[in-house]
């Protein structure tokens, strides 16, 4: 589909349902952006262009069918995305995964790492150039208050000998936060801002496990207590589109407001010291400038 020239462009991971999709649905419907879905089902994700489009009034919402589970996978969406784009303006890393138990991606990674942080630190870079083509572009990480409880061991990375759902998942948060704290860094200077965020408790399907339907009744005995996906996704959209924030990098954000991240979070020579795992383990290495 013809691009418009001087019509906004975002990317959202993770968006056949949920926080993605109703991210998408938002940043469609009422900023009247270009939007790509990027999704591991084609089924599901049809389903979410389908949902954006109607939202939107327009029919020019797109899938980008991606496994973050798969490096091969990851540079076959950003080699689309490249022949498909001149510029993109929002990058949300969205997509998320909880394991209940250790399982690992196609390369051999822990699962909740591999999706949550490894997969889309290849893709933003490789998607680096269109960010760069936007007069200003914007990159949002959903991380999560989890990050408390993250510890990284780099003689366990992939927790062979100890693994525990909510270490890993906590680990996974707290490498989003390095990543956007150490790529802010990187950036300075450039007209591409990076910011992490905690969404709150959303009523997603994260945590269940669709093969045994396990965390099915948590989930349905807790939806009162929790947001709606489109409240969930309020601080991803305000970090995407408000012009308080367009000029504000690094941060951390949480309820629309910068939020306190623990010591670890914020210590810089860690987020460079896991940046460097990070390109020795996938094998990628960001472009110096």
């Amino acid at each position: 589909m013809a691009e418009e020239p001087n019509r906004p462009i975002a990317v959202v991971t993770g968006a056949s349902g949920g926080m993605g999709r109703a991210t998408a649905a938002l940043l469609a419907a009422e900023h009247e952006m270009k939007v790509y879905l990027v999704a591991r089902s084609r089924e599901k994700g049809m389903e979410a262009v389908r949902f954006v489009n109607s939202r939107s009034g327009r029919s020019d919402a797109e899938l980008i069918l991606c496994d973050l589970a798969s490096l091969a996978s990851v540079r076959a969406a950003a080699a689309e995305l490249n022949a498909s784009c001149t510029h993109i303006d929002v990058l949300i890393n969205n997509a998320g995964v909880v394991t209940i138990k250790r399982e690992e991606t196609e390369d051999g990674f822990e699962r909740q790492l591999g999706v949550n942080h490894l997969g889309h630190f290849v893709l933003t870079g490789l998607l680096m150039p269109l960010l760069r083509s936007s007069k200003a572009g914007r990159i949002v990480v959903v991380s999560s208050g989890a990050h408390k409880i993250g510890r990284m061991n780099y003689d366990d990375p992939d927790m062979r000998r100890k693994f525990t759902v909510w270490g890993a998942y906590g680990r996974s948060k707290l490498a989003n936060i390095w990543f956007a704290r150490e790529l802010a860094r990187r950036l300075e200077g450039t007209t591409v801002t990076v910011n992490a965020l905690h969404p709150g408790a959303v009523s997603t399907d994260i945590g269940v496990d669709r093969r045994t339907g396990f965390g099915k009744l948590v989930h349905r005995l807790l939806r009162p207590f929790f947001l709606t996906p489109e409240q969930g996704s309020a601080t991803a959209v305000y970090l995407a589109t408000s012009a308080d924030v367009g000029g504000a990098s690094g941060g951390y954000y949480y309820r629309q407001k910068p939020a306190a991240v623990t010591a670890r979070a914020s210590d810089a020579e860690q987020a460079r010291r896991f940046w460097a795992w990070s390109e020795q383990a996938t094998g990628y290495e960001w472009p110096k400038s």
